[in-house]
């Protein structure tokens, strides 16, 4: 059994990382955990908001247990949780450790707000009737919680790197 390796993607919404991890989990044969799509495919009703919310921290606990659970099987997995914190992302970073796993933080760095809502404004026109369809104020309310890495908790990490934006 070989050493297993975590890769954290970090970023807010409409940063791209979906398209990240499926990139990496392509290139690296990794197994890639969305919770939103986990939590769309078991909500009843699109628009119930409260459930939507209700549901993000049993499934994220969920993959977390798998995640660990391959870790120490040797395996690769990418998580999308988006990692806002610095608290959370060292959280998982020193549980990974605890098991042996490498650990990797990709960072996607949004250049401005204005852009990143022109993302994600666009995708909601592309998923209106989906449940992660966010207004404006919700994506501001997001951008003034986020902390981004320093260049010195990315250093801590195996791997770590702050991905260029790409539209």
């Amino acid at each position: 059994m070989g050493q297993g390796t975590l890769i954290l993607v970090c970023g807010l919404p409409g940063a791209g990382k979906t398209t990240l991890a499926k990139r990496l989990a392509r290139e690296r044969g990794a197994i890639r955990m969305c919770p939103d799509e986990w939590i769309e495919a078991v909500l009843e009703d699109t628009r119930d908001t409260r459930e939507r919310d209700r549901l993000r921290d049993p499934v994220e606990n969920m993959q977390w247990v798998l995640t660990k659970e391959w870790l120490q099987e040797g395996l690769t997995v990418t998580l999308e949780n988006g990692f806002w914190s610095e608290e959370e992302r060292t959280q998982y970073a020193c549980e990974a450790l605890e098991v042996g796993a490498r650990i990797e933080l990709h960072y996607l760095e949004a250049p401005s707000f204005e852009l990143l809502w022109e993302r994600v404004a666009r995708r909601n026109i592309e998923t209106a009737d989906g449940p992660f369809v966010m207004n404006e104020s919700e994506l501001r309310a997001a951008w003034d919680v986020f902390e981004a890495p320093t260049r010195e908790e990315i250093d801590f990490y195996d791997d770590g790197s702050t991905v260029a934006w790409q539209d």
